[in-house]
């Protein structure tokens, strides 16, 4: 079993805690679903939640409860304690754009802001960096976790370590010949609305420890290539 679902839809907007508890609750059944079958269970999150901000995360990295999110951490501490209960349990961590043809995720709905306020904007220097990783990549890594990983495994689908965020925004700029503009942290909040607290985390991540583990090589285009080439929403 591979569980990818989320509410990010309200996780951003109305009801983050609604969020997390639907799928505490969502995982809990799948859990005594699986129990004493030694099958696999592979959970999908996010490394947003991990407290290692201005370094570069690692697959060895705690999560550590805190905020509404908390509870979704609590999910990923109770899916990897699955394990002890016979089932092969692994957790996925994504960076916030898992990017790739129809991408729906962070990327687009900042082209999609850009578009609306007729500028591209990012905090500060924008020099804080997004990991990514193109979907196909992220899809052959699920196939590897699910085919490979022992029970309790944590794994980085990470192609790109860090992309500064001043970068995306460029990016984006130039695909809708729109200005960029530095914001500061009061301003960011108004124009980024609820997404504001993610565009000025600086939160790299390695994927080194998974891609020797399970031999994964990402080989997809990069974020920037992909964003400048045109793939983005209409």
């Amino acid at each position: 079993m591979i569980h990818l679902a989320y509410r990010h839809d309200v996780a951003f907007t109305t009801d983050p805690a609604g969020a997390t508890e639907t799928e505490y609750q969502a995982v809990k059944a799948m859990g005594e679903a699986l129990a004493g079958t030694q099958r696999p269970f592979v959970m999908a999150v996010g490394l947003v939640g991990l407290p290692v901000e201005g370094r570069v995360a690692t697959e060895t990295d705690r999560a550590v409860p805190h905020g509404p999110a908390g509870r979704r951490i609590e999910a990923v501490d109770h899916v990897l304690g699955l394990a002890g209960h016979s089932v092969r349990t692994s957790v996925v961590r994504l960076p916030p754009t898992v990017h790739g043809t129809a991408d729906t995720g962070f990327v687009p709905q900042l082209v999609t802001l850009a578009r609306r306020t007729g500028q591209s904007a990012y905090v500060g220097a924008g020099d804080n960096r997004w990991p990514a990783v193109h979907r196909e990549d992220a899809a052959t890594l699920f196939r590897l976790t699910a085919e490979q990983a022992t029970a309790g495994t944590v794994l980085h689908g990470v192609a790109e370590e860090g992309v500064a965020f001043r970068d995306i925004a460029e990016g984006i700029a130039t695909v809708l010949g729109a200005p960029t503009r530095s914001l500061d942290a009061d301003a960011a909040s108004g124009h980024f609305g609820g997404f504001a607290r993610l565009t000025g985390r600086d939160f790299p991540a390695s994927s080194t420890l998974t891609r020797e583990r399970f031999g994964w090589a990402p080989s997809g285009p990069g974020l920037l290539a992909e964003l400048t080439a045109g793939d983005h929403p209409s």
